[in-house]
């Protein structure tokens, strides 16, 4: 399930970083997001693992311990931390119903698991598969775990996840090491079979509930804490059932035992490893109630052979009505997939076991109905040599009932089967509901992303048309108010024969020329940081030092305009075929700004400034940058190469002494086209 990889994603970006997970996910080719109750192919989490050890440079031993340490961390998080706790009081008990919890979760969410169910890897579909686990306690206190999957590879998951869950259940700690691993010989099917030994040491000495500590202080002192531990008043009982009549207190070093068996006689039952179950002489049951209060029940001896069926089971599977018939006629055993026999079924006897009823067997009503399955416990009698399954219809919804034709009558008052259907229906409709939910959230965000995208481009045309406070303040619906600039310096540019070339080419022509030439001059407005403000066919006008007031204005504006002569060269005539030739006009001083109109709003410049950067373009000469007086006195102390052009008649302005801008001496033309 997706639940897997955003773990997985979770423990990146938590330890690495969003960069990390990025690069990760994008060499792996999946998707940066996964839904929750949704399946995925094994692949998605091999590649991950995989690119996961290329990216962080880790060995897959260690990025899959790891990854099972921080699962643990994650799945209690994620609200599985009471299901967990309540698996076993030791460890032992604990691993031993692990394939109890791959039960459970299986009528939960419609699917086996990979490694220790939900609490410790991967969800897979129904027809895979499930990891399988069997315990081995040790004389001298350590464990071995037998671990059986269909998917190599994944067994170093195991030492993290368990090892997280004894330190932070039973405050041990534990090494697991891999002691066997074999072909599986035991099971159906080719399957991997890791044999770890698990040896643990109390962090906290007796403070833990560890059964498998065989220290004799440990011992006296949980002895000396329960004498602690108990009240005055039994005491007391104990010292007058022993004969005790002295004044002195229970002389518990001298008669040790003999005061605890007389606190357990008299006490309040706080002492319960003296308990010992009592058992009557004679079964207090006969057959017929034994078969219809147990349904679902067989009993079966060494060769197979069945001995005693319950009620319920003969009525779906009559077979089983001529005793001595074989079961394996007429059941398969699907988990855990060992061979049909008694041997075997006591190796896993831990385990829960599912039957499955074969088509073949049944009635003809059965041939077109999904097959029965059953689930239970194994118990062996010794005393009989036969084995009794206690068992219950292995069913996950109504649904699934009523496919089989079957009514909840159909099974014991008294068995919770009937209650986790019922409870496991409403479990599967809030799941749906659960996932229906994630997956609108999952295309909110993607939408969510995409208008982001979206917006980023709306603001990008937006600001290449208005300056982005301007824009800011439209898009809030404020008015903006019109700013005086005390000095700036503005551009003019035309082609010159502009009007001689339109009319001896078609429009698309000039359109193409215009295009590439002024595709040049936007580009390096950006590298010299000037604000374009308009163009008006030929004509090109920037500013520097509006809308943002810089010192530097004059300067930006003349690096521009060296940039634009060297630019235009590389734009073609259409009429002759050689570069074209502009003009440029320079000038310095103070305008006044701001936007006008509402519809397509133009952030415009008005004064005198305006009409003097223009004179100077218009009196210009082919491929050469005209200044004013004011520009050239703001430029010659700036290392610029400028030359006087002298006095000239401007029209409406009289006599005016101009200059020509040659070159920037400090600049290479590499930095003056913002090239690298």
């Amino acid at each position: 399930y997706g639940f897997i990889n955003t773990c997985l994603k979770s423990l990146v970006v938590e330890k690495y970083g969003e960069e990390t997970w990025e690069k990760l996910r994008l060499q792996a080719g999946v998707q940066d997001s996964f839904l929750t109750f949704e399946v995925y192919k094994d692949e998605i989490t091999m590649q991950l693992v995989d690119k996961a050890c290329k990216v962080l440079g880790v060995p897959a031993d260690l990025v899959l311990r790891e990854f099972g340490k921080y699962f643990f961390e994650f799945c209690k998080r994620s609200g599985y931390d009471h299901m967990l706790r309540t698996l076993g009081g030791n460890l032992y008990e604990f691993i031993e119903n692990l394939d109890a919890l791959h039960s459970y979760l299986s009528l939960s969410y419609q699917a086996n698991t990979e490694v220790l169910g939900l609490f410790v890897f991967f969800f897979f579909p129904q027809e895979m598969n499930a990891p399988s686990f069997r315990v081995e306690k040790n004389e001298d206190g350590s464990m071995h775990l037998h671990y059986y999957s269909d998917r190599r590879g994944l067994c170093h998951i195991v030492p993290g996840i368990i090892g997280a869950a004894a330190l932070d259940f039973f405050n041990i700690e534990i090494s697991m090491k891999i002691v066997n691993q074999t072909e599986e010989e035991e099971r159906t099917g080719k399957k991997e079979h890791i044999v770890f030994l698990v040896t643990q040491n109390p962090l906290f000495p007796c403070k833990g509930r560890n059964e498998f500590s065989s220290s004799s202080q440990c011992l006296v002192d949980s002895e000396k804490q329960i004498e602690n531990q108990l009240n005055k008043e039994d005491l007391e009982k104990a010292k007058n059932a022993n004969g005790d009549t002295g004044n002195s207190v229970c002389p518990v070093k001298k008669s040790h035992w003999k005061t605890l068996r007389g606190i357990i006689t008299l006490g309040k039952g706080k002492l319960l490893r003296g308990f010992d179950p009592v058992y009557p002489k004679s079964l207090w049951i006969d057959t017929k109630t034994f078969c219809n209060g147990l349904p679902f029940h067989m009993v079966f001896d060494k060769e197979l052979k069945v001995k005693q069926a319950g009620v319920s089971i003969q009525k779906i599977v009559p077979g089983l009505q001529t005793m001595g018939i074989s079961l394996d006629q007429y059941f398969r055993i699907v988990h855990p997939e060992v061979p049909f026999t008694i041997s075997s079924i006591q190796k896993f006897i831990n385990s829960q076991f599912v039957f499955q009823t074969r088509r073949e067997m049944m009635p003809d009503s059965w041939r077109e109905r999904p097959m029965l399955e059953l689930r239970g416990q194994m118990l062996w009698m010794e005393s009989l040599q036969c084995m009794l399954y206690l068992c219950s219809p292995l069913l996950r919804s109504l649904h699934e009932l009523e496919e089989r034709q079957m009514h909840l009558a159909d099974i014991a008052p008294h068995d919770a089967t009937r209650d986790l259907i019922l409870l496991n229906q409403q479990r599967l409709a809030e799941m749906e509901l659960s996932s229906q939910l994630e997956r609108k959230k999952e295309e909110l965000r993607v939408l969510s992303k995409h208008l982001e995208e979206e917006k980023k481009k709306t603001e990008a045309l937006l600001y290449a048309m208005l300056p982005q406070h301007v824009a800011n303040q439209l898009k809030e619906g404020k008015r903006v108010e019109a700013g005086e600039f005390k000095e700036c310096t503005i551009l003019f540019s035309d082609v010159v024969t502009f009007t001689n070339i339109c009319a001896q080419c078609e429009p698309i022509q000039i359109v193409l020329m215009l295009n590439s030439m002024y595709l040049r001059f936007d580009r390096l407005t950006t590298v010299h940081d000037v604000y374009k403000v308009e163009t008006i066919g030929d004509a090109y006008m920037v500013v520097g030092g509006v809308p943002v007031p810089v010192p530097t204005h004059a300067e930006r504006v003349a690096n521009f305009a060296l940039g634009m002569i060297m630019a235009a060269k590389g734009v073609q005539n259409p009429v002759s075929g050689n570069p074209i030739q502009i003009r440029v006009g320079i000038h310095t001083g103070p305008v006044l700004a701001g936007v006008v109109g509402e519809k397509m709003p133009r952030y415009c410049l008005f004064g005198d400034t305006v009409n003097i950067a223009s004179r100077m373009e218009s009196h210009g000469v082919p491929s050469k940058i005209h200044l004013s007086s004011s520009a050239y006195q703001c430029l010659k102390y700036k290392n610029f190469e400028i030359t006087e052009r002298g006095e000239i008649e401007v029209k409406g302005k009289g006599k005016m002494h101009t200059y020509f801008l040659i070159r920037n001496k400090s600049a290479t033309e590499n930095e003056i086209m913002g090239r690298p």
